[in-house]
């Protein structure tokens, strides 16, 4: 059994679904949408994590399939980027683009577990996300889907912690939140930059991408939801959250 083709998406399926809960448990004490959103993408990304886990132990079934390119493929760079908007836009802003994408991702859903797959593609190979959003015989339909997800959710979330830690080291408060956002915008482009390894014939890159990835932004969250000591600071916190 290959450790980088299993184990390692399986750690980051663990590790994703330990902060997935840890952020629902956050949402139960604090009803912050924001929260929400981000447990619900967080989720995705461990589904996505478990189901690359499988591949390498197993092979691909086209149930794994489908659950990894719904969840992994096209859902979670989103969701968590919706967060970020919850956290950042105005309210109405936010539950306007909340209904456009429950409406896509409601629209996707249908279309990846409606599609044909081809048998030869499921194959015991090395995988990476590209080459089977790719070269899958999914509709075009969906295949399209996957870069406007995944645009959304980078600029929103990638932006938005960006945007979020060159506000606090600015205001010259808060400056563990400048970190916290920091590692959270480099951890959001981890999957991606393994991805791009991936094709240029690194191999495992992708794993070790989203592996980064899930810890990374797990740490980012920790930090920048640290308490602190300064009771001058005390507003700008309860406004953040």
């Amino acid at each position: 059994m290959n450790v980088m083709n299993t184990w390692l998406p399986f750690a980051s399926s663990l590790i994703s679904f330990v902060f997935a809960v840890f952020v629902f448990r956050r949402y139960a004490a604090r009803r912050r949408p924001h929260l929400l959103l981000w447990g619900i993408g967080m989720t995705f990304y461990g589904i996505g994590g478990f189901c690359e886990g499988y591949y390498g132990a197993f092979g691909w079934s086209p149930l794994i399939f489908r659950l990894w390119y719904l969840c992994g493929a096209i859902l979670v760079a989103a969701w968590l980027g919706q967060g970020t908007v919850y956290l950042l836009a105005k309210r109405r802003w936010a539950n306007a683009l909340m209904v456009l994408l429950g409406l896509g991702s409601l629209y996707g859903l249908i279309r990846v577990f409606g599609a044909q797959l081809d048998p030869s593609l499921m194959t015991s190979s090395v995988h990476t996300g590209s080459e089977l959003s790719g070269h899958a015989i999914l509709t075009p339909g969906v295949r399209i889907l996957t870069p406007f997800f995944n645009l959304y959710g980078t600029v929103a979330l990638v932006g938005g912690a960006a945007w979020s830690a060159w506000i606090f080291f600015r205001r010259r408060v808060l400056l563990h939140r400048t970190i916290g956002n920091i590692l959270i915008a480099i951890g959001a482009t981890m999957p991606a930059f393994g991805g791009a390894f991936s094709r240029l014939g690194v191999s495992g890159a992708l794993y070790i991408g989203e592996f980064l990835g899930a810890i990374l932004i797990f740490l980012g969250f920790l930090r920048a939801t640290s308490p602190i000591g300064e009771p001058a600071a005390q507003a700008v916190v309860q406004a953040a959250e």
